[in-house]
């Protein structure tokens, strides 16, 4: 399982890097790579901040937005079977398949 970590308002997901003995992190919905090794947790944080900090003042420089938009539709591809499952509990709860979906994902974030 990854983990994340918040710094300056973004989120980041750091993983072990085995081959290097390091931690990455790597920023999520930015418009870019910004990617960050370190050792420590208090060296992930620094370094965070740095790559953060420069990526930022790079889409300044360049006038170009720093995170994606996302139009706030995806198609997901499931199994017939799996499909016609949640068809049916969305039925028996009263609601679409899309809010289905939508209230299953805010039930992750939590």
């Amino acid at each position: 399982m990854n983990n994340v970590m918040e710094i300056g308002g973004h989120r980041a997901v750091i993983q072990f890097d085995p081959e290097i003995g390091m931690f990455r992190g790597e920023f999520l919905g930015l418009n870019g790579g910004a990617d960050f090794y370190a050792d420590s947790v208090e060296g992930l944080r620094r370094e965070g901040e740095t790559s953060l900090r420069v990526f930022l003042e790079m889409c300044e420089e360049k006038g170009i937005a720093p995170t994606k938009r996302y139009s706030g539709k995806f198609q997901v591809r499931l199994s017939p079977d799996v499909h016609a499952r949640a068809a049916e509990i969305a039925a028996a709860r009263g609601v679409s398949l899309n809010r289905l979906v939508q209230d299953a994902l805010e039930l992750v974030e939590r």
